[in-house]
């Protein structure tokens, strides 16, 4: 098998400038919907830990929910879904089809709820990793309930946090490629257009997997950096 590396260029016959893209799109859905991930996985954790029987009944039935249902099955109800219940509306209130769901829109809110279910575990589970002597010594001291958040529980529980965090977005970039089935120009979605274009299927899957590797390894290093730069503060208080 002859390899045309010009493939790869970015001028008029080469596919690099368009792969560049699609991974940029890949990482800006990747983002919205681990941000999204990390508001509602906060959310669950401060209903199950600090609400009341009706909020941790409901923070649990989400996160079982979410836990047990296959991603590209939330990915098909927000898309396809979506377009039936947008539709609907629109009629219903008078308006002109044809009536359309953005694929970039579904699929950051699918995977942002699904991310969302596993990041209130590692929230939680940094939460109770504060020692609780620490929490008893701020309460004594008079300090306000959101003080006590601001001051304490975030930046500790967040040191813990990190590796959790850094887990869940690099699952969350790997299940980016299922928004393929929306339509979505991401990396997943180019590389099969151009494997089918050029009929090369194992070169442009092969550059698909390096892409993916780069933006997970880049991710990898970044993440690292950030938690030995919030580890500094925790390693000057011990000495």
């Amino acid at each position: 098998m002859t390899i045309d590396w010009q493939l790869l260029g970015f001028g008029d016959e080469g596919w690099g400038g368009v792969l560049l893209d699609a991974a940029t799109v890949t990482v800006t859905v990747s983002l919205c919907a681990w941000l999204l991930g990390a508001m509602l996985g906060s959310l669950l954790c401060w209903m199950q830990i600090g609400g009341g029987r009706w909020q941790q009944r409901v923070a649990s039935g989400y996160i079982t929910l979410f836990r047990g249902v296959p991603e590209l099955l939330v990915i098909y109800l927000f898309y396809f879904g979506g377009r039936q219940v947008v539709g609907f509306i629109g009629e219903a209130i008078g308006l002109q089809g044809p009536f359309d769901v953005n694929g970039f829109v579904a699929g950051a809110i699918a995977i942002g709820l699904i991310s969302g279910a596993y990041q209130s575990s590692v929230f939680r589970g940094a939460f109770y990793a504060i020692p609780a002597g620490t929490l008893e010594a701020a309460t004594v001291t008079g300090m306000g309930r959101f003080m006590l958040f601001r001051r304490m529980i975030v930046p500790q529980a967040l040191r813990t946090a990190l590796p959790g965090m850094g887990n869940q977005w690099q699952s969350v970039i790997k299940e980016s490629a299922l928004v393929s089935v929306t339509g979505l120009v991401e990396t997943m979605n180019q590389i099969s257009t151009a494997s089918n274009s050029t009929q090369m299927p194992f070169f442009f899957y092969s550059v698909g997997a390096v892409i993916y590797l780069i933006i997970t390894t880049c991710s990898d290093f970044f993440f690292r950096y950030v938690e030995k730069v919030a580890m500094r503060g925790q390693q000057r208080a011990r000495l």
